[in-house]
């Protein structure tokens, strides 16, 4: 057994039965994780010590199309577009795992972590979109990569809420319009969308 099965089952969403960590969140029992990949709890843990080891090998593949996905975007596209698209998807992906964020937000802090180096390359990817808006004048000069780090955790936190869930995109919209700056001679209030 090797861990790109495991993290496949776990990773999978579209026609496989729901992975124990996308269901149960990041603080899934382990013995289900391993149970659901059809694998031992000591193969599990021969190729995954720890969960936070587990939920980076998960999270590498989908933080390396985020990163992926941000040169694309600064490519083509609108710098202001091409920012908030990579948020949203970023968000998503964060989303997708269930309380995952405290330890993606941990790990940018911790160089011994397992998450740490998947964290700063995704932050570095988010953070060139940045820049690029706010070279041509489109996103607040006051805020940096740390900062959109920060916007993306709370906008995934919010998603995980259940008394908030219902309201997430529309934050998503009032956070997106405080992270951009109006055209110029536009109205604050316009509306711009990715």
């Amino acid at each position: 057994m090797r861990l790109p099965r495991i993290c496949e089952r776990e990773g999978a969403v579209d026609g496989d039965p729901q992975p124990a960590v996308a269901e149960q969140g990041a603080e899934a029992s382990l013995r289900d994780v391993a149970r659901r990949a059809g694998v031992g709890l000591g193969t599990l843990y021969r190729h995954v010590p720890t969960r936070e080891a587990l939920l980076e090998a998960l999270l590498r593949r989908s933080f390396d199309a985020l990163t992926e996905r941000a040169a694309d975007l600064e490519a083509s596209g609108s710098p202001d577009g091409a920012l908030l698209s990579w948020l949203r998807e970023a968000v998503a992906v964060a989303r997708h795992y269930s309380g995952v964020i405290a330890a993606m937000v941990a790990a940018i802090a911790a160089e011994e972590s397992a998450l740490h180096a998947s964290c700063v390359t995704m932050r570095a990817a988010g953070t060139r979109l940045l820049r690029r808006a706010q070279e041509k004048g489109l996103a607040r000069a006051d805020i940096d990569g740390t900062d959109l780090f920060g916007v993306l955790g709370a906008l995934a936190w919010i998603g995980d809420q259940p008394s908030l869930a219902s309201r997430a995109d529309h934050l998503f919209d009032v956070i997106a319009q405080a992270i951009l700056t109006p055209p110029a001679g536009g109205d604050a209030g316009e509306d711009r969308h990715a």
